[in-house]
């Protein structure tokens, strides 16, 4: 048993970014982060494309993938590179539940659910349109859309370019005997994405539009999001919900002997839908008023554990040999806190998606639960309460590692909001000075990092020099800081070192051995 205890802190969202530019990290007051850069052995690690088991290295990094290779110090093909696999493989259009759904809508309609953009961190619209295509070669005749806009993993107010190119897509297809349009959307933030159960009522408004066809109606989705600009002055991800209808008709409502696919492959704003289409009669989340029969589908089994949902497309990757599960077999006390909006993180995803404990006489988590306002007008977020509580845990000695997430950086910095960013990354500054103090007290070390870039790049880059600034509100591709306090290491500084490297770095400090399967650590030996 190690005489020292190991604390983590991921700062969600705090990259590295040479450029001053909408750089809210370099902007903030920092002192704590500051003294860590000038005293303390520092290295920049990789947090996005392939060293976290995407596509490809345009491929942007997010929270989940980024605390799934944190928590088992390996690469899985993750989210959209697993379901390109399997589409270009035809696995997925040979799974029995695509046969399953493609079958019963042959007399019915199938539906698709999801967030339609390029982001590839929730979705891709490739896979819809793949999708699409299958589904006319299935001999499906009626086929629905219920788009959600992004503006927040891509351009705030790019909507539009998706819109016209999967109507242009839809188009192509559409004969006598097939037909494909968009019924419903709305912006993600105001319908349908919740996570964490912080806010139910975002689900309802999309059960109301997507399954009802309740809401304004348009003739097209571009009168809609034009329309709304026009009137509300707001980016894409707040564009409230409506509906497509034809002579006063919606096109598209969820109906009985319906198939019903949610696009998506990213599972933490996917769960609740799911439970709403899932649910048996004891659902009680909101009164879903009408809950058709239909069959339902997920892109991927967001959560195993709990088998949400019953039928995907998608076997999510099996990782094993997490840092949890290796910590167990030695007997470290572990203890994980944050708040609602990344609690999961540092627990499901931190544990390879597994809802379960390894040991419950080991583990012991703690949620913070998050407040349900927009993040621009509490910039600080939970950050003090969750300081609270982690402080206490670290001084009581019961423990030997620790870790936290500080969302600030993400969830702020997803706003496109610069000033209250730069309070959140301030917030979260704050929060270090604190852990810092309580680290000292007993004699432990400090491992400082992030999971992906945000705060660190809050505008677009301009196309042309002297054009005006656009809020940024998508994750980036920039490196993320590794800090060690309290041990006297020297740190690898290679370009191919990444997230999968914390595994073993942490259990090197904890005089555990590595799991064989994990990458290296960052100490240099």
């Amino acid at each position: 048993m190690t005489k020292r205890p190991v604390i983590l802190v991921v700062m969600d969202g705090v990259g590295i970014n040479e450029s001053n530019l909408g750089n809210a990290v370099a902007l903030a007051n920092k002192p704590t982060l500051d003294y860590l850069w000038e005293n303390c052995p520092n290295t920049s690690i990789r947090a996005h494309g392939l060293a976290v088991g995407l596509p490809s290295d345009g491929d942007m990094g997010n929270s989940e993938v980024g605390h799934n290779a944190i928590g088992c110090g390996q690469i899985y093909s993750q989210g959209a590179k697993l379901v390109n696999e399997n589409i270009e493989s035809k696995e997925i259009f040979n799974s029995k539940t695509w046969k399953e759904l493609a079958e019963n809508a042959k007399d019915h309609k199938m539906h698709f659910i999801g967030l339609l953009s390029d982001g590839n961190v929730h979705s891709h619209i490739n896979h819809l349109k793949a999708l699409i295509k299958q589904a006319k070669v299935e001999g499906i005749k009626e086929v629905r859309v219920h788009a959600l806009l992004d503006g927040r993993d891509v351009p705030e107010t790019s909507a539009l370019t998706y819109i016209d190119d999967i109507e242009n897509f839809m188009a192509g297809l559409n004969d006598d005997n097939f037909h494909a349009c968009i019924a419903s959307g709305g912006g993600r933030m105001q319908i349908t994405m919740d996570r964490y159960e912080a806010n139910w009522s975002m689900v309802e408004k999309g059960w109301h539009i997507h399954v009802m066809g309740e809401g304004r109606q348009f003739e097209s989705a571009t009168e809609a999001i034009e329309t709304y600009r026009n009137e509300l002055g707001v980016i894409d991800q707040d564009l409230p919900g409506f509906v497509i209808a034809k002579d006063g008709q919606p096109v598209g409502t969820i109906d009985d002997g319906d198939s019903v696919i949610l696009f998506n492959f990213r599972g933490d704003r996917a769960l609740e839908l799911s439970r709403a289409f899932d649910g048996d009669e004891s659902f009680d989340k909101f009164d879903r008023v009408k809950n058709p029969k239909v069959l339902y589908a997920g892109m991927l089994q967001y959560d195993a554990d709990l088998n949400i949902p019953h039928k995907y497309l998608t076997e999510p990757p099996k990782i094993k040999y997490t840092l949890t599960e290796e910590l167990c077999k030695h007997g470290i006390r572990e203890y994980a806190i944050s708040e609602t909006q990344k609690f999961g993180h540092v627990t499901y995803f931190w544990n390879g998606n597994r809802s379960e404990k390894f040991d419950e006489n080991l583990e012991t988590y703690v949620e913070i639960k998050s407040d349900v306002v927009p993040f621009e007008q509490r910039p600080w977020m939970k950050s003090a309460e969750i300081t609270d509580q982690f402080c206490a845990a670290i001084e009581s000695g019961e423990y030997d590692f620790l870790r936290t997430n500080y969302p600030n950086g993400d969830m702020v910095g997803h706003t496109g909001s610069l000033p209250a960013t730069i309070i959140g990354v301030e917030s979260v500054d704050l929060a270090l000075a604190r852990v810092i103090k309580s680290v000292d007290k007993v004699n432990g070390i400090l491992l400082v990092t992030a999971d992906h870039g945000n705060a660190d790049e809050m505008y677009e880059k301009p196309k042309k020099e002297g054009a005006p600034l656009k809020a940024k509100t998508s994750h980036t591709l920039n490196r993320v800081p590794f800090f060690v306090y309290g041990a006297d290491v020297k740190l690898k500084h290679e370009d191919n070192l990444g997230l999968s490297n914390i595994a073993a770095t942490v259990c090197e400090l904890l005089g555990v051995e590595p799991n064989e399967h994990w990458n290296e650590s960052l100490i240099e030996k």
